[in-house]
């Protein structure tokens, strides 16, 4: 149930080509859907798009541009400026370029993707938030998706956990 005056945005990361009919119910409600890259089929984002409009941008899997999505991306949704990448660490570390992103762009919140670990924490004004994949099963990593919740002018984050599919094969490949 949402609240008055309150806002939800339903964020989503490394789909790898899988769409859990599960997020239907999760997301249901929000004003948007922000995916922040591996999509691996465009019939994701269709699914998606039945939903709530979807804000996505590539990531390694896609190609990257050669997706039709862009690499990065900052908009402002319910009085909020939000980040999108694919990609901010690599083995568990804040890559260069990022942080020049970070630093330049200055969102209240960054989504990302690419490790498949969900995140939240900051770096100095900007709310780092990483859902989780809603693609495979990797490792012992959670599949997730996540939401983020604005209200008076507060961003809350929510990682929401995905039951593991039935059947599904299990994804044990390093990201590149």
């Amino acid at each position: 149930m949402i609240a008055k005056g309150q806002t939800h945005i339903g964020v989503i990361a490394d789909t790898h080509g899988q769409f859990d009919q599960a997020i239907r119910a999760h997301f249901a409600g929000v004003v948007a859907i922000l995916h922040a890259g591996d999509i691996g089929d465009p019939e994701v984002i269709r699914q998606l798009e039945r939903i709530a409009p979807v804000i996505a941008v590539s990531g390694n899997v896609d190609e990257f541009e050669e997706s039709g999505f862009p690499r990065s991306r900052v908009i402002r949704i319910a009085g909020v400026t939000i980040g999108i990448r694919h990609i901010l660490f690599e083995r568990g570390k804040l890559i260069p370029d990022a942080r020049a992103w970070l630093d330049k762009e200055q969102p209240e919140v960054c989504v990302f993707g690419h490790s498949h670990r969900p995140t939240i924490e900051q770096y100095g004004p900007t709310l780092l938030f990483n859902p989780g994949s809603a693609g495979p099963k990797r490792f012992s990593l959670p599949r997730g998706i996540g939401m983020l919740t604005v209200f008076g002018g507060r961003i809350g984050p929510r990682v929401i956990p995905l039951l593991p599919k039935p059947g599904g094969k299990q994804d044990d490949r390093h990201s590149r």
